[in-house]
């Protein structure tokens, strides 16, 4: 499964560091929205990375976006972030206004890095950029 983020981002960048600490199996890629990778990644989900305000997970030809990839990526992770999956009983039009609401304004609530993120050494293979 591939992670596409926005590099710049620190609240993006603090989930990728997240992931990276609690996905143990190793099973998650990731792609950032600034890179190639993501570029493409976004093109064939139909998105742009301009005015972008979702999180995108694709697993083979299947993507999601919004809380439906964050609620999928923590599933994945196992528990007790498995537990997470009881955010399935909010209506996804309630659950993603709030998310949207977040994401279009995350430079403003969290900061933004003049540049990209840096991947650890030790996890480098896992991004794709």
């Amino acid at each position: 499964m591939i992670v596409v983020f926005d590099a710049q981002c620190l609240l993006c960048s603090r989930w990728v560091r997240f992931l990276l600490r609690y996905d143990r199996r190793a099973i998650f890629r990731f792609a950032s929205i600034q890179g190639a990778a993501g570029q493409a990644l976004l093109a064939q989900a139909g998105l742009r990375a301009e005015q972008l305000d979702t999180l995108l997970l694709v697993d083979g030809q299947r993507t999601w976006r919004h809380t439906a990839a964050i609620l999928r990526v923590l599933h994945a992770l196992g528990w007790p972030w498995r537990a997470a999956w009881i955010g399935w009983l909010v209506p996804a039009p309630l659950r993603d206004a709030a998310y949207r609401l977040v994401a279009r304004n995350r430079y403003r609530l969290f900061g933004r890095s003049p540049s990209c993120l840096v991947p650890p050494a030790d996890h480098a293979v896992r991004f794709m950029d």
